[in-house]
């Protein structure tokens, strides 16, 4: 069963696009990016991730996209099953 979860991503000012452009054409050998919206509010970029296990989410966040030029701070929520 795979993890998915959402990561709520605060940009740099004026590095909104740039983050944004950089996550759509992200490869990452530890999760699967299932779509990148850029949004208004208290976050600028959310991004929709998949991974086999917790681990590699996490990898993903800290490795890859903690690592992007803009990326300031980043929020993890998990989808969960509740039925």
């Amino acid at each position: 069963m795979s993890i998915r979860g959402y990561i709520l991503i605060e940009s740099e000012v004026g590095r909104t696009e740039a983050v944004g452009t950089a996550l759509r054409g992200m490869e990452s050998p530890h999760a699967r990016v299932s779509a990148v919206d850029t949004v208004t509010g208290p976050f600028d970029v959310i991004v929709q991730l998949e991974a086999d296990d917790l681990d590699l989410l996490g990898k993903c966040i800290t490795e890859d996209i903690q690592g992007i030029a803009g990326v300031q701070r980043t929020t993890t929520c998990l989808a969960v099953s509740l039925t």
